[in-house]
């Protein structure tokens, strides 16, 4: 067959971890979810690790992992999130790239990228070997093999930036078809203009570079690629297969690659049911013979390139003006609102490369006594990032240290590193891509910028730091409240800047509310600790103890004292000081649990005042996750006590409003909303228990229709979706869990509304076609119900 089709996916999300936390803190937006990667990678990443193939009456007839079966590359920043907070997923794409080697002739379908997105002509050269070089080390140490391609973020390209690729092993990279030049046939002495995207995409091309070596590039079908991002096409599978058939010609008498390059999330999060459309394309193309599947590495080996190409420098896919969108008001934006100007980018730009060269001299003056080539030693800072281990961090001070490291110096060392990683995820080009320099993508860049300045740990009042702040100041915003990038660094990033005791005072704060145990970890420290007292009176409780606070990514450690009253509700007060005298401690300690004892609360805060100089902190010390669940906790009581008073009044009033939604009569509003209230607290708590009362079900939800409650769907559907998954990982364990199945069975099926089942289908799939292989014997009568069970859900096994 002279026919491929190959589907590349960019599978991507900026990092959105607090830089001082290192984990992403909840994001009310992405509600009911936590955050937005663990929305998208609901809506997306997983929904293709499993993508749904429909036959007749839309019944599910096949699962499939449609990673195996296109062209992915993922970020190494979003595989790292996967990796910690949803290991199936991740999993599940690392068996694609494994499978993909035996469909594709030995050649995974993943591809590396740049690290963490930076727009490579606009970085200095020692950046970008760092981001390539970071993205290489990365991709072998999940994908267990050398990347044959590597995704450039944006498709930026210029000379300096493919010949970092090609230094490092790079065979080929992806581009848009309007950044070929020109093009001919390898021999030929005349170059034909490629004009506004006129490049042939059917082939691959020969790349020439300055220095002698070269690489192939690969031009994506722009018209149907743009057709899936912005056109709508993946709203039918036939629709999209059709479509991509219409990419070969007959006229053509050479080896074809019809091929298309999106966003990944393009299949399920920006077009819901985009991946279902991929999957069911893909398969009928396979099955009906129009193309043979393949990807990149596969069909290089097969049909090395015959034509070479020159390329238009400093371009990319999502800028008409070269690379402008990440340096100048070059008119490319989202549109979200008419009038904004972007002249913010460039002195952001400024701003940020100012800062780089400063904590470069920093870097190398400070790191020079510490390792033998302080340069070598960032790029190899990545095997530290991606396991930060105390032996696998001491194999590489073995490797890369001048001596042994004494601890102070070692945790110097490990900050000057973090300040250069720091330093790169600046760079995040995310952080010019949209409309103001308030939004919160650019905010995310800014926070990575305050805190490498905090890592260089610069002093006085003419310092770098003040020079940024200058140049951020003449970024000026669209948005009048927020003025420039320098009031917005003082509002949104100074104070999230954390430092070992202000994380000891956190943990003051939540050891008044939640029992640790003696080392326990928050977030990316640790707490060790030595001395910790309890009082509690009634509602009220204080605290006090000893603890070592350490950090697990640099190493730095800080001994301290805590202590912290609450007075029975959100009134919290609590501090911390250094560690000092053991008998100073014992008396503060002594003395605070003596005047608790005697309910004497002023003179609690008096002695604690007296004993922890510098201010005492609130619940607001807290960081936004515990302080959101604490703060629940603490309305708890108050919020059932309403919540019985609602179901009073409706349980009072329930029959008058049955007669009154007949005639539709108009409910009067307290009682409408006492109704949904009482009705949908009751629901929400049914749906969410492991064992589902169908009976409970059943009547709170014709209770609800006959009072026209006003039910929460998509809260309601998210309780319930958490208990089908668990449910799915009980089946895991024993597939006999068939009566809490077949209650959920039943549960879904009285329910007004749609319910993400993905989960459960996807392991009643896995047991239904598990053979005597894989240690699934299952009993004739437990198949049969599981059989049942399935196709009740949509899922019908052969």
């Amino acid at each position: 067959m002279t026919r491929y089709l190959c589907v590349h996916g960019h599978f991507y999300q900026p990092p959105r971890e607090n830089p001082w936390l290192e984990d992403i803190e909840v994001q009310e937006t992405a509600a009911p979810y936590h955050d937005w990667n663990e929305r998208i990678t609901a809506e997306c990443y997983a929904q293709n690790a499993a993508s749904r193939i429909l036959g007749d009456q839309d019944r599910i007839v096949q699962i499939v992992n449609t990673y195996a079966r296109i062209s992915f590359n993922f970020g190494p920043t979003l595989l790292s999130w996967l990796e910690r907070h949803d290991p199936s997923t991740y999993a599940a794409i690392l068996a694609a790239d494994v499978e993909s080697r035996e469909r594709f002739s030995g050649h995974g379908s993943a591809i590396a990228q740049a690290y963490n997105h930076v727009i490579m002509p606009l970085a200095n050269e020692r950046d970008r070997r760092t981001q390539v070089r970071w993205g290489i080390a990365d991709f072998e140490r999940r994908f267990g093999r050398k990347p044959e391609g590597m995704w450039l973020p944006e498709t930026a390209v210029d000379d300096a930036s493919l010949e970092t690729l090609a230094e490092c092993g790079i065979t080929f990279t992806i581009l848009s078809p309007h950044q070929a030049r020109s093009f001919r046939a390898l021999g030929a002495k005349e170059w034909t203009d490629a004009g506004t995207g006129t490049v042939d995409p059917t082939r691959c091309y020969r790349y020439s570079l300055p220095s002698g070596k070269s690489i192939v590039l690969f031009f994506y079908d722009g018209p149907v690629s743009r057709a899936v991002a912005f056109e709508g096409l993946l709203h039918g599978g036939d629709r999209f297969a059709n479509r991509l058939a219409s990419g070969f010609s007959d006229a053509r008498d050479w080896p074809q690659l019809m091929h298309i390059a999106t966003d990944g999330e393009s299949y399920g999060h920006h077009h819901r049911y985009g991946d279902m459309a991929l999957s069911w394309a893909l398969d009928w193309i396979e099955a009906n013979k129009v193309a043979q599947l393949t990807n990149y590495g596969e069909f290089l080996e097969r049909h090395p390139p015959l034509h070479e190409v020159q390329i238009h420098q400093k371009s990319a896919w999502s800028c008409a003006h070269g690379v402008g969108r990440w340096e100048r008001d070059c008119g490319c934006n989202s549109g979200s609102k008419q009038g904004w100007h972007q002249a913010w980018r460039a002195p952001l730009r400024e701003a940020l490369d100012h800062l780089r060269d400063r904590l470069a001299e920093r870097f190398e003056k400070e790191a020079a006594p510490l390792l033998r080539d302080p340069w070598q030693a960032r790029d190899a800072y990545i095997d530290v990032m991606l396991d930060r281990s105390p032996a696998n961090v001491a194999t590489f001070f073995e490797r890369h240290a001048r001596e042994h490291l004494a601890d102070a110096r070692r945790v110097r060392c490990l900050e000057l590193l973090e300040m250069q990683r720091h330093a790169q995820l600046m760079y995040t080009s995310c952080g010019w891509f949209f409309d103001d320099i308030s939004g919160i993508e650019t905010v995310q860049i800014i926070q990575y910028a305050g805190r490498a300045l905090q890592l260089a740990r610069w002093e006085g009042e003419s310092s770098p730091r003040q020079r940024f702040c200058e140049l951020l100041a003449k970024a000026k915003s669209n948005v009048k409240p927020h003025r420039d990038g320098r009031a917005i660094f003082d509002k949104w990033v100074e104070p999230m800047a954390l430092d070992l005791p202000r994380v000891a005072t956190h943990y003051a704060v939540r050891s008044l509310f939640e029992e640790s145990e003696d080392e326990s970890e928050v977030y990316c420290f640790t707490i060790t600790r030595e001395d910790h007292q309890l009082q509690r009176s009634g509602p009220l409780r204080l605290v006090a103890g000893r603890a070592k606070v350490t950090s697990k990514i640099t190493g730095e450690a800080l001994p301290i004292e805590y202590a912290g009253v609450c007075f029975g509700d959100h009134n919290v007060t609590a501090g911390v000081r250094t560690r000092g005298d053991e008998k100073a401690f014992v008396a503060m300690r002594d003395e605070l649990l003596a005047t608790f004892g005697r309910a004497d609360l002023p003179e609690v805060v008096r002695v604690l005042d007296r004993h922890l100089p510098g201010g005492t902190r609130s619940l607001r010390s807290l960081f936004r996750d515990d302080q959101q669940r604490i703060l629940s906790h603490i309305v708890e009581q108050n919020v059932s006590a309403a919540h019985a008073a609602y179901r009073q009044v409706y349980q009072a009033n329930v029959g008058l409003m049955r007669f009154l939604a007949e005639p539709r009569i108009h409910v009067p509003q307290a009682l409408q909303i006492a109704a949904d209230i009482t009705v949908g607290v009751e629901l929400e708590h049914a749906l969410g228990e492991d064992q589902l009362d169908v009976q409970q079900i059943g009547t709170l939800l014709a209770e609800a229709e006959g009072s026209n409650v006003r039910l929460d769907e998509a809260k309601l559907g998210f309780t319930l979706r958490g208990s089908l998954e668990r449910l799915a990982a009980r089946l895991r364990e024993s597939a006999e869990q068939l009566e809490q199945l077949e209650a959920a069975v039943e549960v879904v099926a009285k329910l007004p509304f749609e319910v993400d089942l993905s989960v459960l289908q996807n392991e009643l799939y896995r047991l239904l076609s598990a053979g005597p292989a894989d240690g699934a014997e299952l009993a004739a009568e437990t198949r049969a119900r599981l059989r049942s069970a399935a196709e009740s859900l949509g899922l019908w096994v052969a």
